[in-house]
């Protein structure tokens, strides 16, 4: 069992020591937009969201399925997550999973995942209005957990990917690996997650040309303060498609069954175009309510001049 740690410990310290100069080396960003199927870059789940994404080293509840699904090999009997998440421009999406135990150590998964991009005006050569047309991007997905050791945990994620625009499609195929490795009790905890490893397998155009997925490598910790009630988590993201970044969060635990979020992620400067409404971008706010074996949680997600995005969702067990 020592192998495990091993690999995942020597596997983080080589992530973070190598990454920044593979990525940094493209000083151009060369890359942006080149990437297929983009929907899968929207990160879900209202928590995670309110602490700005930095939960690849907390993955402790049912979005872990996302962020990071070793996390779920901890979590206790079956467990749900259903989420909506209204954004911007009329875009909308969803996100259900269900996670079930396999003895005490392993944990198995499934979990779809959509997008409505809203509808478009059809126009002809000069403008004249023709109707209207509709996108949608699915996602399918099965994920396997279990507990390595006291206090590391593994898990990977099988994923297919369905694109439709209009009468044209596209596929996909990619796959999730994640590991966290805890101590001082849980209350110390690392995460490494290599995400979208995979390729696009069926275009929209005739020559069959494809673009590669938007693959993202990230590296978190989260720490339970002794004597304050208050969990921090911070990421560092490594896109292949953009400049890393990094995102910080925060939740306070003291109003227990009323819990309190914030966050902020450097990649909001990315929406800021100069104007009043910038001021907010790339922080989130949100709160989470017990009630029983399930959670209610909400976000707020200010994006500048592109407008606001709000998150709600339900997770719990039975």
């Amino acid at each position: 069992m020592k192998s495990y740690k091993n690999i995942f410990l020597t596997g983080f310290l080589v992530l973070t020591l190598v990454l920044p100069n593979l990525i940094f080396a493209d000083e151009n960003n060369s890359n942006v937009g080149t990437r297929s199927f983009n929907f899968l870059k929207i990160q879900i789940g209202a928590r995670p969201m309110a602490m700005a994404g930095a939960f690849t080293g907390v993955a402790d509840d049912e979005t872990s399925l996302y962020y990071n699904p070793a996390g779920i090999a901890s979590l206790e009997g079956k467990r749900f997550i259903a989420g909506y998440h209204n954004n911007i421009f009329d875009m909308q999406s969803g996100f259900l999973g269900y996670i079930h135990p396999i003895g005490d150590e392993k944990k198995v998964a499934l979990y779809v995942s959509y997008l409505n991009y809203g509808e478009f005006i059809r126009t002809d050569d000069f403008g004249k209005r023709l109707g209207t047309f509709g996108g949608s991007d699915m996602l399918f997905a099965a994920s396997y957990a279990m507990t390595a050791t006291p206090n590391l945990r593994i898990g990977g994620t099988v994923k297919f990917i369905y694109e439709k625009l209009e009468s044209y499609s596209a596929t996909g195929f990619a796959i999730d690996l994640g590991g966290k490795y805890s101590f001082d009790y849980g209350r110390t905890n690392f995460g490494l997650m290599i995400q979208n490893l995979g390729s696009q397998t069926g275009s929209f155009v005739e020559n069959g040309e494809t673009n590669p997925l938007p693959l993202y490598i990230k590296l978190g910790g989260s720490q339970r303060l002794k004597g304050l009630p208050l969990l921090i988590a911070g990421d560092i993201v490594f896109p292949t498609d953009n400049d890393p970044y990094f995102a910080i969060g925060t939740e306070w635990l003291n109003l227990r069954p009323l819990f309190l979020r914030l966050g902020w992620s450097s990649f909001g400067s990315n929406y800021k175009t100069g104007a009043g409404n910038d001021d907010f971008a790339g922080f989130s706010f949100g709160f989470g309510v017990e009630y029983k074996k399930a959670q209610i949680s909400y976000t707020i997600s200010p994006e500048a001049d592109l407008g606001t995005s709000h998150r709600i969702t339900i997770t719990g067990g039975f």
